[in-house]
């Protein structure tokens, strides 16, 4: 993985690149390696609001399309939206440097995990969903790193046929369905508190 995101790295232009143009310098298992460019600056326990709408809405696509075994698949629209040379490298630098710590752990295990069928769906059905979570503009800390983490573990576990690491990435997966199901319930406890407050006023005249 790291030698390919370093092939990247060393073939980006001097201007503007586009989403269309890194997917094709990626080629072989490019959704895979697509997820952990794009999930793993949001690593981190601040939020990165600028960039996980966009982020997110190609990561939750690459996981619909994953669920139903399909090849990716983006709209123009987002094929062409072009990036700074700067900005791409140093998010391509410092993935680089995370996934050759991941390579440290990752081989070939529990291959069923991650070959078979209905994980194969599974895996991109969860994908999606953290998707969704990062493209949720929610300044909130972790809000971005669970969602994140899950990704860069499921993706990780299919680029390798890891399914030990698969593993960890359904249970960071289903901590991250808690924290998000406890923010809407806090939320909606917190509107309907000051919708009965509200209430306790007089009617003005």
């Amino acid at each position: 993985m790291s030698e390919q995101i370093a092939a990247l790295l060393a073939t980006l232009p001097q201007d503007a690149i586009t989403l269309r143009e890194v997917i094709v310098t990626l080629s072989g298992r490019v959704h895979t390696l697509l997820l952990l460019i794009l999930a793993l600056p949001f690593c981190q326990p601040v939020p990165l609001p600028g960039l996980s709408t966009f982020f997110g809405t190609i990561i939750a696509l690459i996981g619909l399309r994953l669920c139903f075994r399909l090849e990716p698949w983006f709209p123009a629209r987002l094929l062409d939206r072009k990036f700074s040379p700067r900005t791409l490298g140093r998010v391509l630098t410092s993935t680089k440097r995370l996934v050759r710590a991941l390579e440290v752990m990752l081989r070939p295990r529990w291959s069923f995990l991650v070959e078979w069928t209905l994980m194969h769906h599974l895996y991109g059905a969860m994908i999606c969903v953290c998707g969704v979570f990062l493209l949720l503009p929610l300044p909130v800390p972790l809000s971005n790193t669970l969602p994140a983490l899950a990704i860069v573990l499921l993706a990780a576990a299919m680029f390798e046929r890891d399914g030990l690491v698969g593993l960890l990435g359904i249970i960071v997966f289903a901590l991250a369905l808690v924290f998000f199901g406890a923010i809407f319930v806090g939320g909606a406890a917190a509107i309907d508190g000051v919708r009965q407050w509200l209430s306790g006023f007089p009617a003005g005249d």
